[in-house]
């Protein structure tokens, strides 16, 4: 359980795997951040691709470990380890082709936002909570994925989309059986190894260049809201409830 890293023939494999929901912890997202951006040094990787295992791909932070913990501390942390495992993706020195299944919630949205190239197995559903759990978040890469008035719905009322919406727009490559899944990631990964790596190297700091929104900037100008709505209360009402698995009573 964690993480593993592979490398075959040039293609990396970062596999997560955190039980039961794969929603990572504090220290979990910074040693993600650590292992997406060493292996993207490694010379010898050309592509990385970024998968799961268990039930669902990504479920976001571990809002457990986030109410068991006095004051702002796992806060804190969550917001610095989603921000260095956000940005570990976007700037990894390759490609990441980021082989979703089942779910992609909350801060897996941040993580396959940022990805290069996205396949997903049948089904799979795409989106972002944070409202539910009173934070806000990860809007700048839902922004990546869909068009700018789905994003706004999907944020409002925390409902999320299947795979099948994202081929359509064209921001998943493919959606696949999931027993396909690793062999459709690992095809696109194996024909990018093709290329020189100095040329694809220097055609994903290109293409970051040209990026018309500042994904790192923007993001963190979003936690600066949910830090706000904590010191509100508001949050720790809506994540209480969710860990008590009952309807939320705000106060504001």
């Amino acid at each position: 359980m964690g993480f593993s890293v592979t490398v075959t023939e040039g293609v990396a494999e970062v596999v997560m795997d955190h039980p039961p929901v794969n929603a990572l912890t504090v220290a979990g997202w910074f040693e993600l951040a650590d292992l997406l951006t060493q292996t993207g040094r490694n010379p010898e990787v050309g592509a990385l691709v970024l998968r799961a295992e268990g039930r669902g791909w990504n479920a976001g932070v571990d809002i457990k470990e986030m109410q068991d913990t006095d004051g702002f501390e796992a806060l804190i942390g969550a917001n610095k380890g989603c921000y260095a495992a956000f940005k570990a993706v976007y700037e990894c020195e390759v490609p990441v082709i980021s082989a979703v299944h089942g779910y992609c919630l909350g801060g897996g949205i941040g993580l396959v936002g940022n990805s290069d190239v996205i396949v997903a197995a049948e089904g799979t559903r795409f989106g972002l909570p944070e409202v539910n759990q009173g934070a806000l978040g990860a809007a700048t890469h839902l922004a990546r994925l869909v068009p700018q008035h789905k994003m706004r719905e999907m944020v409002y009322t925390a409902e999320p989309v299947d795979a099948s919406l994202l081929e359509a727009w064209g921001s998943v490559a493919k959606v696949v059986p999931a027993d396909e899944l690793r062999d459709a990631a690992f095809e696109i990964a194996e024909k990018i190894c093709t290329k020189s790596r100095y040329v694809i190297r220097r055609a994903k700091e290109c293409l970051n260049g040209i990026d018309v929104v500042d994904v790192n900037r923007s993001y963190r100008f979003e936690q600066g809201f949910t830090f706000e709505l904590n010191l509100s209360g508001v949050s720790d009402e809506a994540r209480d409830a969710f860990v008590d698995k009952t309807d939320a009573k705000y106060s504001k």
